[in-house]
């Protein structure tokens, strides 16, 4: 008779939960300190009101990493790619997106495999919001 006990599963934290919120805030808040003032894609938001570009951001963020549906919550069905179409996005504007993201991530107090592993979700992102 085998007495084997059954093969329990561990569920997988999401990135959202590795990183929680206070750190999600500290990277929306170091990523747009850097955009808000670049000269190459820092136009793309001139006529915006900062505080609900980040807090976009911050609410995006939380869904696409696997946390709560604040985005979808607070201010509809994200559709990314729809909502940057009248924004020119060409390789050079995203490679910069890219390269201050991987800036403000490198900023947060957490291990480097983990800043990796964020930084990893991003790439694939970036490049679908791409339309030039």
């Amino acid at each position: 008779m085998n007495h084997a006990k059954p093969l329990q599963m561990e569920r997988m934290l999401t990135m959202y939960e590795k990183l929680g919120d206070e750190r999600l805030q500290q990277l929306v808040d170091a990523f747009y300190a850097q955009v808000f003032v670049n000269p190459i894609i820092g136009g793309l938001f001139q006529n915006s009101d900062q505080e609900t570009v980040k807090d976009k951001q911050y609410c995006f963020l939380t869904q696409y990493l696997g946390g709560p549906l604040r985005y979808f919550e607070k201010y509809g069905n994200p559709k990314m790619r729809m909502r940057h179409l009248p924004h020119k996005i060409d390789e050079g504007a995203k490679d910069e997106w890219l390269r201050l993201m991987k800036n403000a991530i490198s900023t947060l107090d957490w291990e480097e495999e983990n800043k990796t592993a964020l930084y990893n979700c991003f790439p694939t992102l970036a490049a679908h919001m791409q339309n030039h």
